[in-house]
């Protein structure tokens, strides 16, 4: 079986949404990026962003989305799922399994306590269930990074933030030079996207997503703090969390078998 892929483009009141799709299985699974997405949408890229899920493509068709490309003042998390729910209808997905990596974390929450009919299983990963401190001061530093232009600091922030000691002493030279290349044209999506991240808090609510749960955390998380996953765990009843030690925000990268593991929950 070929991969299937799908460059997608559905419209959404008076804007759009970009995703991708690859696989062939009967199986759904729904990926939701973090505040990446708010610098650059996932428009093209099924190729590129089917790499890392080569052994679901039998069992799964999976879909990645883009938030929507045109943003409201005052654009919450909520309505991100919200959106989100009205895009897989119109798609004809009914039901799935959904993975939230980040900020897709907090969408995927939301959508497992507003709409857990359409959620079969979750999978959280390197996020958290509010703003909390470790949150604010990282969000908060890049919208002012982004406010006084400096997309260098941005990118190398983000970095630090993100992966383990191991993989900046490797990789740290190079953070300057791919700031060159990733400059958005309008930052506008991306501070959206970051003043949703500081106003969102289901802390409330976590005990209203019913479906089985897998919570995956670093154990040295710079960008949501090494509470949350906890926090998380404690909040959903029905869920399981598995820590990787010495790896942080960028566990999804850098955890060799990170995907498999989501894979095999997903089956279950």
């Amino acid at each position: 079986m070929g991969k299937k892929l799908i460059n997608g483009c559905v419209d959404i009141g008076d804007t759009e949404m970009y995703y991708v799709s690859f696989g062939n299985g009967k199986k759904k699974m729904i990926v939701l990026p973090g505040l990446s997405d708010g610098l650059a949408t996932v428009k093209g890229k099924a190729l590129i962003l089917s790499a890392p899920y080569k052994r679901f493509l039998r069992n799964f068709t999976v879909y990645m989305f883009s938030r929507k490309n045109v943003m409201p003042e005052g654009y919450s998390i909520e309505d991100m799922a919200d959106d989100q729910v009205t895009v897989m209808k119109k798609l004809g997905i009914d039901r799935s399994c959904v993975l939230g990596v980040s900020q897709g974390g907090m969408v995927a929450q939301c959508i497992a306590i507003r709409h857990p009919e359409v959620v079969e299983r979750l999978i959280l990963a390197v996020t958290a269930p509010y703003a909390n401190k470790v949150v604010k001061d990282a969000v908060s530093g890049w919208i002012d990074m982004v406010k006084r232009g400096d997309h260098t600091a941005l990118m190398v922030d983000t970095a630090e933030k993100m992966y383990s000691d191991r993989f900046l002493d490797k990789n740290r030279k190079y953070f300057p030079l791919i700031a060159k290349f990733t400059k958005p044209s309008s930052y506008d999506r991306f501070l959206k996207n970051a003043d949703a991240i500081l106003r969102f808090d289901a802390r409330e609510e976590l005990s209203k997503i019913s479906c089985p749960t897998l919570i995956i955390a670093g154990s040295d998380d710079k960008t949501v703090g090494n509470d949350a996953p906890g926090e998380l765990k404690d909040g959903i009843n029905d869920s399981e969390l598995f820590v990787y030690d010495g790896l942080g925000h960028g566990t999804f990268e850098e955890a060799r078998d990170f995907y498999d593991r989501i894979f095999t929950f997903g089956m279950l």
